[in-house]
Formats: structure tokens, sequence, C-alpha cells
């Protein structure tokens, strides 16, 4: 699967977005978010990114590659894996805001990893910037 969250970077919301993105008005350290999303790269066990009431039988979950690119005032956080839990796109898009406002790094995304702790991991995004882009179906 594809997924891609979508922010809205800039001073003022914009009521023709407010569907589609999640408004940040703050500023992003892009680099910062790349970092830290590279730890989350590879087959892990996300329950530390897995909401309350999840029904998977495992938290085991592969990412193939994150990418966080920006376009004028979007930002966006692409995640490509295998499957993924309940929310855990969204988690994994709030806790990478919080490495762009500088409330955590890459060394503490590995601890929050692999501490298996949801609560350590950063808020759940909000519902609005989230867009399935893509389903992968084997051959």
């Amino acid at each position: 699967k594809h997924y891609c969250y979508t922010l809205l970077n800039r001073l003022s919301p914009a009521p023709l977005e407010r569907r589609t993105t999640w408004h940040r008005p703050g500023p992003l350290d892009l680099e910062a978010m790349q970092a830290a999303a590279e730890v989350l790269v590879g087959e892990h066990d996300f329950s530390a990114f897995r909401a309350a009431g999840c029904g998977a039988n495992t938290p085991h979950r592969r990412i193939d590659a994150i990418t966080v690119s920006r376009d004028r005032d979007l930002v966006r956080i692409e995640v490509w894996g295998n499957a993924f839990l309940r929310n855990m796109v969204r988690i994994v898009a709030g806790t990478l805001v919080d490495a762009g406002i500088g409330k955590t790094n890459p060394a503490q995304l590995r601890e929050i990893l692999e501490g298996l702790d949801r609560k350590r991991a950063g808020q759940t995004a909000p519902a609005q910037g989230l867009c399935l882009m893509e389903v992968f179906y084997p051959e």
C-alpha cells in the first residue's frame, strides 16, 4: 500500500484545503523529519504506532520507504509498506511532525519504536490529511 499524508504548512489556514490537509502554522524542519522517518523503514514491531482497539493479530509490519517533501505550502509524508496497523500512518505523521518541530530526534524515535509504548509516540494526526494512493497486489 501507498499512503500520502498532507499538511498545510503556512500561517493562515485555507478554507478549500481544510478537508484534505492538517493545518500546521509553525516552521517544520523537513530534513529532521526525513532523518526520523528513516528509522521506521524496515520490518519492526510497530506497537508504539498502533491505535487502541487495533484488531491485527501481530504488530509486525514492514515499511519499504517514507519520503517527506514540500511543494510550496504543502508538506507530504508518503509511506509505502506491506500492511499497516489501525491509525499507523496517522501516528507516524504525528510523530514526524514532532521531529519537524524539534520535539524528538532520530535517536529518540528509535527509542520510541523499540519501547513499544504508544504513549511515547506522537499524536494521531487528524484524519483529513490521509489519502490511500495505491494498493499493490501480488502477481
